[in-house]
């Protein structure tokens, strides 16, 4: 059965994070030689999902949701609105990006269905802002930047949007980062864009939360050029599952730092 064709079936953005983006003439005639394959990990997100595909650039060539374990109405929502979605029921967000990663990589490629050039990740809980896509993509495209991360700078973050422990946490990681790799990393956020190939030769292995720190870690191992470029972030619709807990800021925490402290001494 041929596979639907994912851009037609999404909607036109028309939510107001256009303005940051979509309709920024330096961003809108960004044109990528080759395929961008968007990867949503998605934890019980039935009332943001769709408004996160809906804002995506029409220039992506697939947007994967990966339900991780949801029990709500995600997938059904996510699949309406033209993703494709699939599912891993071992909850961790490193899962549920590699398993994004396995299906594109059993993908068969041939004229008609080329292999990506650009893989983006984007969180599926509409903090970020969809239509920045294209600020993401831009120093790949025009800079040939391996590794892009979308830096959420206080001044276009709304108020309440990140967490005490979100923001030190962001600060001590990086600090920790430039003290023992001279990195300029400012932050761990979740949408980002890298290189497809660069990816692969990254060989990922964080299951959980430590997903974004060892992406970077270890593009900066293997010395790939990378940049950042500032991003607005909103609060999410929804109770977050990591910093919205205790627990789960602890947890985050401690694989963050175990991951900056591992690649200090190797």
């Amino acid at each position: 059965m041929p596979q639907k064709n994912q851009e037609s079936e999404r909607k036109t953005p028309t939510n107001e994070s256009e303005k940051y983006s979509a309709n920024d003439k330096k961003f809108q005639d960004i044109k990528p030689s080759g395929g961008i394959k968007v990867i949503i990990p998605a934890y019980n997100e039935e009332e943001s999902i769709a408004k996160v595909i809906a804002e995506i650039p029409e220039i992506v060539q697939e947007v994967i949701v990966v339900s991780n374990n949801s029990t709500d109405a995600t997938e059904k929502n996510a699949k309406n609105a033209g993703a494709t979605v699939l599912q891993e029921n071992r909850k961790g967000y490193g899962y549920a990006c590699l398993k994004g990663m396995d299906y594109i990589s059993k993908q068969p490629f041939d004229k008609l269905r080329t292999k990506p050039d650009i893989i983006v990740f984007l969180d599926g809980d509409y903090s970020d802002f969809p239509a920045e896509l294209t600020k993401i993509i831009s120093p790949i495209i025009e800079e040939n930047k391996d590794l892009v991360i979308g830096s959420r700078v206080k001044r276009l973050r709304e108020k309440g949007s990140m967490t005490f422990p979100q923001i030190f946490g962001n600060w001590l990681a990086t600090s920790l980062m430039k003290l023992f790799f001279n990195a300029r990393f400012t932050d761990l956020g979740p949408f980002r864009a890298i290189k497809y190939d660069k990816l692969l030769d990254l060989e990922m292995q964080d299951k959980t939360y430590g997903w974004t720190v060892e992406m970077q870690l270890k593009a900066l191992k293997k010395g790939f050029s990378y940049t950042e470029v500032p991003v607005h972030y909103k609060n999410r619709i929804g109770t977050s599952k990591v910093s919205g807990t205790v627990k789960g800021a602890i947890f985050a925490g401690v694989k963050i730092l175990g991951w900056i402290f591992k690649y200090s001494f190797k």
